[in-house]
């Protein structure tokens, strides 16, 4: 870790030198040191003794290596502050991405080229199997590297951020992969398809809604009201390191209720009848969906469950998530308003729901031209 290090100060008239010695294990803040000294020359020499006393095995550099800096540094402060599974996710693009081909360059050597040549290597086969990442991962690499870097300038380690000085790879042409959506006669053939299997009723739901993997996994018998026909979504199970966890929904618009049908209900009631059969828990505060020995259900086993039913199927491939895209194309396309839809998503604003739906129906717009031709010919008459 970067633990000890010390950098010169000047307030007003007077200079101090400031020892860092890390972070609080407790707490997760910054400690320092403050030592005053009269002038610069003064600071430099109680800057050069601290650095003297303190013992060899726990001195650092600015020679300080990026993979040490990334995972020793500014990944503890970072677990603090965000999320479990987000805290993950770094760890991980760190480790794989990053380290391997990065991992050893000094910090104060680190120049723009070489983060260049790590983003086009990411990009043309810096996956697991070599095959090339999506623009998107690259991007969220670099948000990674510049703000570890922010972090480097504030700790005087290095003069300025070269992270700065480039384009991050979103711009240079890469961009998100485009959702992809069924049909409804499509997303009909793969419910039936899948009606044999025992959690039928968890993709019949997240087709229905619109749900998320995580809000679905993450349902409570309590959350259920059947006289109002209504789900109530307030916490979500993710992944972390292959263990599920529970989370409370991750946004204000995300805790929200959703309206079901007549025959999402008769699912859920013959669901909950199976689960009484098997005598696995089925009460008030139990997990809707759960596996075969009653505990909560790991998201990816949704995942997974669906592309082996897809796999057998002749159907266009899309990912689970995009069920969820599915819904909500279907809905726009039929005339739901953008508010109605933008509720049952959870999305913060409709701006962004039409946004993100938009490009789904290209036979909308046409559809308008035609419409408002016709509303300027029939004045004319």
């Amino acid at each position: 870790m970067l633990d000890g290090m010390t950098y010169i100060v000047q307030r007003k008239d007077r200079f101090y030198v400031v020892a860092y010695d890390g972070l609080d294990p407790l707490t997760g803040r910054e400690r320092r040191r403050w030592h005053p000294a009269g002038t610069r020359e003064d600071a430099e020499q109680v800057a050069d003794q601290l650095d003297t006393d303190r013992p060899r095995n726990a001195r650092r550099s600015s020679a300080a290596q990026l993979g040490d800096f990334l995972t020793d540094t500014w990944l503890p402060r970072k677990r603090v502050h965000v999320r479990a599974t987000t805290a993950y996710r770094y760890a991980w693009m760190i480790h794989n991405y990053v380290v391997p081909r990065l991992g050893d360059v000094q910090l104060r050597a680190l120049r723009a080229d070489h983060l260049d040549d790590l983003y086009d290597h990411l990009l043309s086969s810096g996956g697991r199997k070599g095959q090339p990442l999506a623009a998107k991962t690259v991007h969220e690499t670099h948000l990674i590297v510049r703000n570890a870097l922010d972090l480097a300038v504030q700790r005087r380690l290095v003069h300025r951020n070269v992270a700065l000085t480039i384009h991050s790879p979103r711009r240079r042409g890469g961009g998100s992969a485009v959702a992809r959506v069924w049909s409804a006669q499509e997303l009909a053939a793969f419910l039936d398809f899948a009606k044999d299997q025992r959690l039928y009723p968890a993709l019949h739901l997240a087709a229905h809604t619109g749900m998320r993997r995580g809000e679905v996994a993450g349902l409570k018998w309590s959350d259920l009201n059947l006289g109002a026909r209504r789900l109530s979504i307030s916490r979500t199970v993710q992944s972390v390191a292959g263990i599920p966890t529970e989370f409370g929904a991750k946004t204000r618009t995300s805790r929200r209720c959703v309206d079901l049908d007549e025959t999402t209900v008769s699912e859920l009631n013959r669901w909950r009848r199976r689960l009484r059969r098997d005598r696995l828990p089925h009460g008030a505060d139990d997990w809707i969906f759960c596996n075969t020995k009653g505990r909560f259900l790991n998201p990816e086993s949704l995942s997974q469950l669906f592309g082996r039913i897809l796999r057998r199927s002749s159907l266009p491939r899309i990912r689970f998530h995009d069920l969820r895209h599915t819904h909500a194309s279907l809905l726009v396309a039929n005339g739901v308003p953008i508010k109605v839809v933008t509720e049952r998503l959870g999305h913060a604003h409709p701006a962004f729901t039409m946004h993100t739906y938009q490009h789904l129906l290209p036979g909308m717009s046409a559809e308008a031209a035609t419409r408002f031709a016709g509303l300027v010919s029939a004045a004319n008459r």
